[in-house]
């Protein structure tokens, strides 16, 4: 690693809960909902991620 580079690992997706984990009594919120909500901010930094790859990569 140069001098200059900066550790910057990609994200990792959050694990979908066990089907044993939803109670299915609505629980609020129910995991698949907090799930979902990790996926979207997973999507976003997957996404922040992306562009600076790309953006090093150019500058490489």
């Amino acid at each position: 690693m140069r001098d200059d580079e900066v550790f910057d690992p990609e994200p990792e997706a959050p694990l979908p809960p066990d089907d044993s984990q939803c109670c299915g009594s609505g629980c609020d919120p129910c995991v698949w909902d907090t799930y979902r909500i990790e996926q979207e901010a997973f999507k976003r930094q997957h996404a922040e991620w992306q562009l600076r790859q790309a953006s090093a990569a150019v500058k490489g």
